[in-house]
């Protein structure tokens, strides 16, 4: 990745809407300060950090976004629904990059084709709510919104809004960034090491057989190449990009810099920033933001989205219909992808953009079992993921890649997969801060299955190979 120097945005910037200018549009999830004072001094703070990311890192990832927008790669985003301050350490990011890791080659080494890998990671600390309170045993108190705000402790305390929260998230999100930047370049994802670095990994899986002969396949190809003398830097480092939903307006405004070379403005908490489906309003705060920093952006579409509505956050968002630019990550849920989808995919694409279509099978497939757990069924996420390679199909579009919420541990949240958990297992290791992830296992399942799909010839993906392009035929 590239490091480009970002300065301070300044207080009267005409390229960014002040704060104060957002704050009297519509602003819905945003935290309640009791005291707005602390809270314009930990802005004010925030302003004078360093950028945790870099414009031109934001631009390599645009560009890429552009190939796979071009049907030239695959996106694969994912990581914790909520990070925690806790969850700062090296087992857990290590976990976390290394099954992302394992279900990129899977795609890569089936579909031939590059995967872009994002992670939900090094930001991903607040979360909107659909009740802002909560009651137990009598006792009312804020919702939790993530470490971003406040506490997850069920405690009058602990549930307060506290903007110093704030400065923990920037630290938090340095601290995980210096990591995750160290694993990537400093040959933990070396591809020829491919067996060593999954190790612990597979060897409790019940999907390691299927992976290990994969892993041999790539391996014998990889001796090939070595002993024709081919010795390639790439196959000892990975491009890995942070993304997280911008969702506390405060501290996206405050991580704002001005790029030093182009003069435009980044917002520098994360490469990849995206609108979540309650905080897409047209007339709102988040998208006014949005729309005037040069991040590559994402916006969630849930199954109500009319056609109208993409085109019109799009037109807002891409004026200039730049390829890259805009991820639109659809939640449609299992029983609507296969009816409420085409049209919305149809209208944007009628308007001449080239957008990443991406499936995010998580969201609309929540619901509580009866010993009160909130979980996913794992048939239900792959039905999702299916009915979205199946409408790409019937519509010539490229189904271009999928935003999972997953852990790399063995956690027990959603149910099914090839372990078959069932809801009496759900209480052995139910850990997430807020919504059910796929645990290692059925995200490596869940991996296989996708690379079917882009290895199926059905899918018209209409993409010159680089051997065809070194060749001069075009296939």
């Amino acid at each position: 990745m590239m490091a480009v120097r970002g300065s301070r945005l300044p207080a009267m910037s005409q390229s960014v809407p002040s704060l104060e200018a957002l704050n009297a549009l519509p602003r819905v999830q945003q935290p309640s300060y009791p005291d707005p004072q602390a809270t314009g001094e930990v802005i004010e703070q925030l302003r004078a950090l360093p950028p945790l990311v870099f414009a031109g890192e934001c631009d390599d990832l645009r560009a890429h976004l552009a190939a796979v927008a071009n049907r030239e790669a695959f996106l694969l985003q994912g990581g914790d629904c909520a990070e925690t301050f806790a969850g700062v350490n090296a087992a857990n990011i290590k976990g976390k990059l290394r099954v992302l890791l394992s279900m990129a080659v899977v795609m890569t080494y089936a579909g031939q084709l590059p995967v872009v890998k994002v992670g939900r990671i090094a930001g991903q600390y607040a979360k909107p709510r659909s009740k802002d309170t909560e009651t137990r045993r009598g006792l009312t108190l804020p919702s939790y919104r993530g470490d971003a705000v406040n506490g997850f402790e069920f405690t009058p305390e602990a549930r307060v809004h506290d903007p110093k929260r704030l400065v923990g998230v920037y630290n938090a999100s340095a601290a995980t960034l210096n990591l995750v930047r160290a694993f990537a370049t400093g040959g933990f994802a070396d591809l020829r090491g491919i067996h060593a670095w999954n190790a612990d990994f597979v060897r409790n899986s019940n999907v390691e057989a299927r992976y290990e002969a994969l892993a041999s396949e790539i391996e014998r190809a990889l001796v090939f190449m070595m002993a024709c003398g081919v010795e390639d830097d790439q196959l000892s480092t990975v491009d890995f990009y942070a993304s997280h939903e911008a969702l506390l307006l405060d501290y996206e405004h405050a991580m704002t810099r001005i790029d030093s070379r182009s003069q435009l403005p980044y917002d520098c908490s994360g490469h990849l920033l995206w609108i979540g489906e309650r905080t897409r309003q047209l007339d709102g705060a988040h998208v006014e933001f949005l729309r005037h920093v040069r991040n590559p952006l994402g916006i969630k579409l849930g199954p109500t989205t009319t056609e109208e509505d993409a085109v019109a956050i799009a037109d807002s968002l891409d004026p200039d219909h730049e390829p890259g630019r805009l991820t639109f990550i659809t939640r449609m849920g299992s029983k609507a992808v296969r009816t409420n989808l085409p049209k919305v995919i149809e209208a944007v694409e009628t308007t001449g953009r080239k957008v990443v279509w991406s499936c995010d099978p998580m969201h609309g497939n929540t619901f509580e079992t009866d010993n009160g757990y909130k979980t996913r069924s794992f048939a239900d996420v792959c039905d999702e993921v299916n009915g979205f390679f199946d409408v790409h199909e019937e519509l010539g579009t490229w189904p271009g890649g999928v935003h999972i919420e997953l852990t790399g541990d063995d956690v027990t949240e959603c149910l099914g997969g090839i372990d078959m958990l069932a809801e009496a297992d759900l209480a052995n290791r139910y850990e997430t801060a807020c919504d059910p992830r796929l645990n290692r296992n059925q995200s490596l399942e869940l991996a296989f299955m996708i690379a079917e799909r882009l290895a199926d010839g059905r899918l018209k993906r209409n993409a010159v190979s680089p051997l065809a392009r070194f060749r001069g035929i075009d296939l």
